[in-house]
């Protein structure tokens, strides 16, 4: 069997609680025969500032470059609040993705049936919910320059950030949306802001121009502020949403909570396709470091796991084995299985640990 090299950089905070239960299910595949890893582990974030007064260190960075997949935790925290701005806890993160070019995002908004009830909107409107956000994720006002601070002469500041996008920034996360579209529903909605952004104006001619490729998929506009509106308002309109950095950030975690909680949502971000077919990958759940409740076993591993599945299908190609862990997850839920954030009134939730091996029992059994 193949064997697969991994690294695990659980983070801050609840980072750690939902990596060790990835850990569990890596374990169970490869007792399973499903798939095999090796796997290195590093800090990122808060935990390395700490032991190393950086966010990544360079030797993390190149373990990350040679791993064939990077799984993250969570980053940050109050701990950390008054770091120096180019060290802080998210700058580690900020730089995996720009140095491994870790352009698209791919963010999956998926509406469990059993937690249909547990969205703030009514379950006609969420229930069968599966939209995949592509969030351009290395270009955009986050990286663009100058980004800076200025004290004017009269002693009052002024900030800036740039909002900055290239033809070809644009034309590969068209393509990664378009390509995505053909294997689910074949339709694309492409978010910007063209009627008060310049980088909007290009933004929609570029994906104009490469909707041509792509005769069997069909493609619509739509202004960033109406889409979310949209999103609340009848969320299943969509199927693949593509939008740039900024809106990505804020459209995704919108469609998140329609879901019922940012525990459930994993992510990946890939790079490009090399010559030998393979890419750059980092997968990761939606949700933050969550302070508030580390060390308390109250954390929800299911967007973590869900990672580790996406992490299976895309950079390894090992659709059943992420099939398998998918239905695992559905299956447990069925049974009734809530962590915290998911459990509702009268519903007595179980811990972390807990859930991480309810989900294995479903997955050796399913597999058996």
């Amino acid at each position: 069997m193949t064997s697969y090299k991994l690294l695990l950089l659980p983070g801050d905070g609840i980072g750690p609680e939902v990596m060790a239960e990835v850990e569990k299910v890596i374990d169970a595949l490869d007792a399973l025969g499903l798939a095999h890893f090796e796997i290195e582990r590093d800090l990122v974030g808060g935990s390395a500032i700490d032991a190393h007064g950086k966010p990544l260190t360079d030797e993390a960075l190149a373990r990350a470059d040679a791993a064939d997949a990077i799984l993250l935790g969570a980053v940050g925290g109050p701990k950390w609040a008054d770091v120096a701005y180019e060290i802080r806890p998210e700058a580690g993160l900020l730089r995996l993705r720009k140095d491994l070019g870790l352009f698209a995002n791919l963010r999956p908004a998926i509406c469990y049936p059993a937690l249909a009830d547990a969205s703030a909107l009514k379950r006609e409107l969420v229930e069968g919910l599966d939209i995949m956000i592509v969030r351009e994720l290395t270009g955009g006002v986050y990286f663009g320059e100058p980004k800076e601070i200025t004290t004017l002469p009269d002693g009052s500041k002024r900030a800036v950030d740039t909002q900055v996008y290239t033809t070809a920034e644009i034309e590969r996360i068209a393509h990664v949306a378009f390509d995505l579209a053909r294997k689910r529903s074949g339709r694309v909605a492409s978010a910007e802001k063209h009627n008060v952004m310049k980088s909007g104006v290009l933004w929609k001619e570029v994906v104009t121009r490469v909707h041509s490729e792509y005769g069997d998929v069909s493609l619509e506009h739509v202004l960033a502020d109406n889409c979310a509106m949209q999103l609340v308002r009848r969320p299943k309109q969509y199927d693949v949403l593509v939008t740039d950095n900024l809106f990505g950030d804020v459209l995704s975690d919108v469609a998140a909570m329609l879901t019922g909680s940012l525990g459930m949502l994993p992510s990946a971000s890939l790079g490009a396709v090399d010559a030998k077919g393979s890419r750059k990958a980092l997968y990761e759940p939606v949700h933050g470091s969550a302070p508030d409740i580390a060390g308390k076993g109250y954390a929800n591993p299911i967007a973590m796991i869900g990672s580790l599945a996406m992490c299976l299908r895309y950079s390894f190609g090992l659709g059943e084995a992420a099939d398998l862990l998918d239905a695992a997850v559905t299956r447990t839920l069925a049974s009734g299985a809530r962590t915290r954030d998911i459990a509702a009134e009268g519903v007595t939730p179980i811990s972390t640990a807990e859930m991480g091996d309810a989900i294995i029992r479903e997955l050796t059994h399913a597999a058996g």
